[in-house]
């Protein structure tokens, strides 16, 4: 019997195909792809702007802020302009290597995006039941220390998907169903054994995402019965104000998260492919879209130096006049 060499089932590059079902459509699905992507890259590096030049936010939540907005950079950078180099002018080719490399940032990132959320929880949590300890407590070191922490958690867990997807053979065709390339997605063009894959994968989801989502609940926990403790409304008031930000930033990005893996799992057979697709694009879209919109909106500190710089430009303006 001819035994094939592992090189022989290893494609050269994958195509992905967009979202099957919707070609007709796909140039009208582009449309809000692409005003959510510029939103996202203007908002973040806005705001990152603000926290780099405005001494007011150094301040520890305004660290973790700059973490999450440049880890949003990330992610939605690794996809949406393959996306829509599919959808507008249908290249859909990418090699096999170039497959790898996507999958492990957009994989690491959303990683890193959850433990972005949960040491914001925190932060929130040290600010409110210790407010006296929060400036000795979150120093810059320690902040740093956080967010190398979360990073290298992300890349030490992903760094096996990329071996484990390398090794299995491919000879189901090389064509996925998709705009980027996911573990699953790629997995399962493997006429190979997939089960090491499908384990490692929901043991990762669970050791970041379970994990990530117990620490905020528990912090959130903590913060509601302080914040239930205080005598004064105002008090009260402004204790909840400082975290509707941060927990409108936890419905965007764990919402499309939790639908797509249930949906996966348990809707398989009755949502149309198209849906998880677009669902799993918003997944990566939503989250850096409206963090930056969020946060505008709802925190002072932001809003009044967003309001310097333009009173600012337009006094220069009104001065060289």
């Amino acid at each position: 019997m001819l035994m094939l060499n592992q090189t022989d089932l290893t494609p050269g590059s994958f195509i992905l195909n967009g979202i099957p079902g919707l070609e007709d459509m796909h140039m009208w699905i582009s449309f809000p792809f692409c005003s959510m992507y510029i939103v996202a890259m203007v908002g973040n590096c806005g705001l990152l702007y603000l926290i780099h030049y405005e001494d007011s936010l150094h301040r520890p939540m305004y660290y973790f802020l700059a973490m999450l907005s440049l880890t949003d950079l990330f992610i939605c950078s690794s996809t949406i302009p393959k996306a829509l180099s599919i959808l507008w002018f249908h290249f859909k080719e990418i090699s096999f290597d170039g497959c790898l490399v996507q999958m492990f940032f957009v994989h690491t990132f959303t990683g890193m995006e959850s433990g972005v959320l949960m040491l914001m929880a925190l932060d929130r949590y040290v600010a409110i039941c210790y407010p006296l300890h929060y400036s000795t407590a979150l120093t810059n070191s320690v902040i740093a220390k956080a967010g190398l922490s979360t990073f290298l958690r992300g890349v030490l867990l992903i760094i096996p998907f990329t071996f484990l997807t390398k090794r299995l053979p491919y000879c189901r065709g090389n064509i996925i169903p998709h705009t980027y390339c996911d573990h699953m997605s790629v997995a399962k063009l493997s006429c190979g054994d997939i089960k090491v894959n499908v384990v490692y994968g929901l043991t990762v989801a669970l050791l970041i995402g379970g994990f990530d989502i117990l620490c905020i609940t528990i912090s959130y926990t903590m913060i509601l019965r302080a914040v239930v403790s205080l005598s004064s409304a105002d008090a009260r008031q402004k204790a909840f104000s400082t975290c509707t930000a941060h927990i409108c930033a936890i419905v965007f990005s764990y919402s499309p998260a939790f639908f797509s893996f249930f949906s996966h799992r348990f809707g398989g057979h009755t949502i149309p492919p198209s849906c998880h697709i677009i669902v799993a694009n918003i997944y990566l879209l939503l989250p850096p879209a409206m963090n930056p919109v969020v946060y505008g909106v709802k925190t002072k500190q932001i809003r009044d130096c967003i309001v310097k710089i333009l009173l600012g430009s337009k006094d220069i303006k009104s001065q060289s006049i």
